[in-house]
């Protein structure tokens, strides 16, 4: 039975600015200028991916990874 749940890893680009997304495993990559585009691009880089496929996630989780440094 497939997983009901698609991850996609969403990192900002603090220097250039914008967004990507990438399915680890899947080798499906996405960006856009803003979240709202990337999420917009997630939906469409997994329907195309899945497409005519009846056995599909149902649900994507998009994880935003976000590191911060510290400075001692």
């Amino acid at each position: 039975m497939p997983s009901t749940e698609f991850v996609f890893e969403v990192i900002e680009d603090e220097v250039d600015g914008g967004y990507s997304a990438s399915a680890d495993g899947y080798g499906i990559h996405t960006q856009g200028e803003t979240i709202e585009e990337t999420r917009e691009n997630v939906q469409e880089a997994f329907e195309c991916y899945f497409d005519g496929e009846l056995a599909r996630p149902e649900v994507i989780r998009l994880h935003f990874a976000h590191d911060e440094v510290l400075v001692l």
